[in-house]
């Protein structure tokens, strides 16, 4: 009979809960791109949000490829919305604390570019030629406008799982 001799383990830090405050930012990031998924795919099943037919057709290639382009969007958007929960977590985390929060930084930035980018092109005169009536327009900003508030929480959740995993390799 063998008897092995087994170390324990060597332990690794614990990093602390995501506090409440993280944990309700994450989620509303998620729900944030709702309402923008939800009018891309209403504009792809041929609803009525705020363009002619010729411009679907013409300028978004709505019906033909464009539905594909715009539900795929809408489907990559919420998914690349549900990353923030992996930082609030404490299930499963694909990457060592380090590299994610690399890549959260990372995240962060770029959400804040593209909100910047995006404000750009909302105000650009060839953007709002193409909605049919000021309603549509400010039923479009409306709907869009929760994607505004994505780089300020994604900052903040980043923010706190950093904090939490500080010195963790």
């Amino acid at each position: 009979m063998y008897v092995m001799n087994t170390a324990p383990a060597p332990l690794l830090p614990v990093a602390a809960p995501a506090p409440v405050w993280a944990r309700r930012g994450a989620h509303a990031i998620a729900l944030c791109a709702v309402p923008s998924g939800l009018w891309r795919i209403a504009m792809a099943s041929g609803v009525y949000v705020g363009y002619s037919e010729q411009v679907l057709r013409d300028v978004f290639d709505i019906p033909g490829w464009g539905i594909a382009y715009v539900v795929g969007l809408s489907v990559l958007a919420e998914l690349a919305a549900l990353f923030p929960l992996l930082l609030v977590s404490e299930r499963w985390r694909p990457l060592r604390p380090r590299a994610m929060t690399a890549v959260a930084w990372t995240a962060s930035v770029v959400l804040v570019l593209v909100a910047l980018w995006q404000l750009v092109v909302a105000f650009t005169v060839e953007s709002q030629t193409y909605m049919t009536s000021d309603t549509a327009q400010t039923v479009w900003a409306f709907i869009f406008a929760p994607l505004f508030a994505i780089p300020a929480l994604m900052t903040a959740v980043t923010w706190s799982y950093a904090k939490r995993h500080r010195g963790q390799a």
